[in-house]
């Protein structure tokens, strides 16, 4: 019997990588989307989810065995600008797909997509953090996440099957400017092509990170899928590499790749007064109950993200 694969989020940056490799692992993949169809999906269903009776009748449509929930709002500086609609869209939306399987497709195994940022404050400890860390969200981004975290617990602990990922910054090829390393391969592509002045404008450079290519989070992602099989399991799990990398060496990584002559500018206006020196995971747990860990060289996904904006840039000329 072909499992039938419900994501949200499919057009986004993350479901753009993970929907063919779904198909890939031998699942029927239906995209349940709020504007336009997912061409790469093997088929698409349209609504808002924050609607709770539209999303139980794309359930009760799509009767999916395995769901993958990306959708959010996931941009902090969003998050601060736009609260309601991040809560809306985190929160609400997670309980009317919740509320839907409950109804419609009970025996369906969920994986949630949260977040590192639930940590929050923590990541002042300076050490990488396992799953046991006290969770201290410090934006509305975090917050909404570990609020939808709670819902997904309450009906795992009324039986429904699934479990909660915390992936860390992962990063590649598709991923918006607004995010720090997509924002500088934009920036040097930009200077490359003559339609920007050799200076980019940054924010703190010396910030730590625990960075992963999207592509391996997404096999992290259907590693866990493979525990709808088991008969008990962890619910939390961290996407992690536990190496941290400074913002500044991502930076000179990609600057070297350029032949250009790039100066680099500090923008007071790209310094976040809430920013965290460090922020690494323990993803011990994964590991040992899934085998995973990461396997593409971060100088491979900064090479393809470059690569990435050149051609973007290009194509826009």
């Amino acid at each position: 019997m072909t499992a039938r694969m419900l994501i949200t989020g499919a057009s986004g940056f993350v479901g753009n990588v993970l929907t063919p490799k779904l198909q890939s692992a031998g699942y029927h993949v239906t995209a349940l989307g709020y504007q336009t169809p997912v061409p790469t999906a093997d088929s698409s269903l349209l609504c808002d989810l924050c609607q709770a009776e539209a999303v139980a009748a794309a359930v009760s449509q799509a009767q999916p065995t395995h769901v993958i929930h990306l959708a959010a709002v996931s941009h902090v500086p969003t998050s601060f600008a736009e609260p309601l609609k991040t809560w809306q869209t985190n929160v609400m939306a997670s309980l009317n797909l919740l509320e839907a399987l409950r109804q419609h497709a009970p025996q369906a195994f969920i994986l949630f997509a949260s977040s590192s940022e639930v940590y929050g404050a923590s990541f002042k400890q300076g050490e990488a953090l396992d799953e046991q860390a006290p969770c201290q969200p410090m934006n509305p981004y975090s917050a909404s996440k570990l609020a939808a975290e709670c819902a997904f617990s309450e009906y795992f602990r009324q039986g429904m099957r699934g479990v909660i990922a915390r992936p860390f910054n992962h990063i590649g090829a598709g991923q918006s400017a607004s995010f720090v390393t997509s924002s500088f391969a934009r920036q040097i592509a930009l200077i490359e092509a003559g339609k920007q002045p050799p200076v980019m404008d940054v924010g703190n450079l010396q910030a730590s990170r625990d960075f992963l290519d999207v592509r391996d989070v997404c096999d992290a992602y259907i590693r866990l899928l493979d525990l709808a099989q088991a008969a008990t399991y962890p619910r939390l799990f961290n996407i992690a590499s536990g190496v941290p990398r400074q913002i500044d060496s991502m930076l000179s990584s990609l600057l070297a790749l350029s032949d250009h002559d790039i100066q680099v500018r500090l923008d007071p206006q790209r310094l976040r007064p809430s920013d965290i020196p460090q922020a690494i995971g323990n993803g011990r747990l994964l590991h040992e109950t899934t085998a995973w860990k990461p396997a593409i060289a971060i100088e491979q996904t900064l090479r393809e993200l470059l690569d990435y904006w050149r051609q973007q840039v290009r194509s826009h000329e």
